[in-house]
């Protein structure tokens, strides 16, 4: 596995593109080698990527609210492909609407992700989480 290989990609029929292009960019300053795999990707392409590049992490990202539909059966896809302990995170406008993010995180945990991130959740953030659970799986 290379240590600092992560896949990004905007999952679904979303076409949100400046959200991956900022995260792109400040992920590679922070050190990864980032995959980008665009927009509209689904988790068959997230998958093929995290395996033939040896990534250590998926990042999802989702900003037209169906988030929770597009990244069901994401982990279990992972664990079929061989890459069941690999860190999936995800992030943006999960859901349709205003809620309360403390039960949408919950949901998303609850489906695999090791992280869930709310709508303006800064890079930054989640570059030093990806650092953090790194060294921990050390």
């Amino acid at each position: 596995m290379s240590s600092n290989t992560i896949v990004i990609g905007v999952i679904g029929a979303d076409v949100h593109a400046v959200g991956n292009k900022i995260l792109d960019y400040a992920f590679t300053q922070a050190g990864f080698k980032v995959v980008n795999i665009g927009v509209l990707a689904s988790q068959e392409e997230f998958v093929k990527a995290a395996v033939e590049t040896g990534a250590v992490a998926i990042l999802v990202s989702s900003l037209y609210g169906h988030g929770e539909i597009d990244c069901r059966g994401l982990r279990d896809k992972c664990e079929e492909a061989g890459i069941g302990d690999i860190l999936l995170y995800v992030g943006g406008n999960l859901v349709v609407g205003k809620k309360e993010w403390e039960p949408v995180k919950k949901t998303f945990l609850n489906m695999g992700f090791d992280r869930a991130y709310p709508p303006g959740t800064a890079p930054e953030t989640s570059i030093e989480d990806l650092k953090n659970d790194l060294s921990q799986g050390e």
